[in-house]
């Protein structure tokens, strides 16, 4: 473990020395990546050193008590050791956690996709219900948020909308939330009273930089097309709307909310890019573990991962077995206990500790 510490001591240095030369500090993207890295190593900093240095203190105390034949040496030793003992092992396993490996992805900004499930025009409300949760936990995040691409439906619905977020740490938050979301509620469109269960899903990306994903001019097709939906006068006026297909993977990304073509591609290509750099994450993950649809922070996002009832005022993610009795808080954006435990629960997996039994979805 002192041995981790100082390659963890070594490479902040390394990123320290790397960020201070020309070369790299003219580079915008670079230094991006190298800085959210040495950030991150930074937070750590004050418990890395303080834990050799306690480390240090106990294993010299321990010395002279084997080796000392000064009783005055000795009883200060020993008096030392009964100070800095007690708290060791738990502060030890406080930072063998800050020693599991990040996600470099982590601290990037996330891209976020929310598309309407089963369920018709109550599925479509329910997805913009998340939109608007997840707008809410952005602002009390301090975080910012744009649109990419979007697709209404009719009551308020939405059918598909793509945003990204602007934050420190907003991929290494928002990840824990792909996956199929699913609501049990009495709809809008239901005279009778009776709950209904739709669906939603939820993907999200980091957002790649050029760095990271290099697409080439002909492995893409570009198609224009006239713009549809609300808008005014301009919709279905001009070509404004772009369609971007990768076709090595086709990854196929629509863009059409701005009124300009050359806007639509640039978010356009920022989505494309993003979801092609995701592609490639997956990809390598599922080359090294057979196992990843289980995992907590990467899992398959074609399973059902949360439960909104909201006769019973009841959220439960069904991926850590907690349920929470708050649900009008959660979807004003009271996010922060889901997305912690599921953080914990990731790093509890990564250290070999066992997740909690799967809670049980009911079908009312």
């Amino acid at each position: 473990m002192i041995e981790k510490i100082k390659s963890v001591l070594a490479r902040y240095k390394e990123l320290e020395d790397a960020m201070s030369q020309p070369g790299v500090a003219g580079d915008s993207n670079l230094m991006g990546k190298l800085g959210r890295e040495y950030a991150a190593i930074g937070k750590s900093l004050p418990a890395l050193n303080r834990f050799l240095d306690v480390s240090k203190r106990l294993a010299d105390a321990r010395l002279l008590v084997k080796t000392e034949s000064d009783p005055d040496l000795m009883a200060l030793a020993k008096e030392e050791i009964e100070t800095l003992e007690p708290g060791f092992a738990q502060f030890e396993d406080q930072v063998r956690l800050l020693l599991v490996p990040k996600d470099p992805n982590d601290f990037k900004n996330a891209i976020v996709e929310i598309r309407a499930g089963t369920g018709g025009t109550e599925a479509a409300i329910f997805a913009a219900d998340l939109y608007r949760m997840y707008t809410h936990y952005i602002e009390n995040s301090g975080w910012k948020h744009e649109i990419m691409s979007s697709s209404y439906a009719e009551l308020g619905g939405i059918k598909e909308i793509v945003f990204i977020v602007n934050g420190q740490n907003a991929y290494g938050q928002f990840k824990y939330e792909s996956g199929v979301h699913r609501v049990q509620r009495v709809p809008l469109t239901e005279a009778q009273g009776r709950v209904h269960t739709s669906a939603a899903s939820v993907a999200v990306f980091p957002e790649a930089d050029e760095l990271e994903v290099q697409i080439k001019p002909e492995e893409l097709r570009i198609d224009v097309f006239r713009a549809g939906g609300a808008g005014g006068q301009h919709v279905n006026k001009t070509e404004s709307a772009v369609r971007i297909v990768h076709l090595p993977t086709g990854i196929t990304v629509s863009c059409q909310d701005e009124k300009s073509q050359i806007k639509n591609r640039a978010k356009g290509m920022k989505v494309l890019q993003s979801r092609v750099y995701d592609a490639m994450l997956r990809q390598e993950q599922e080359a090294k573990s057979a196992s990843r649809k289980t995992m907590v922070g990467s899992g398959d996002r074609s399973a059902k991962i949360r439960t909104y009832n909201f006769p019973q005022n009841r959220v439960t993610d069904h991926r850590i077995g907690l349920t929470l009795y708050k649900l009008d808080a959660v979807v004003n954006g009271d996010l922060q206990a889901l997305i912690d435990a599921l953080a914990m629960a990731d790093t509890n997996e990564k250290l070999g500790v066992p997740l909690p039994p799967l809670a049980v979805e009911d079908d009312e």
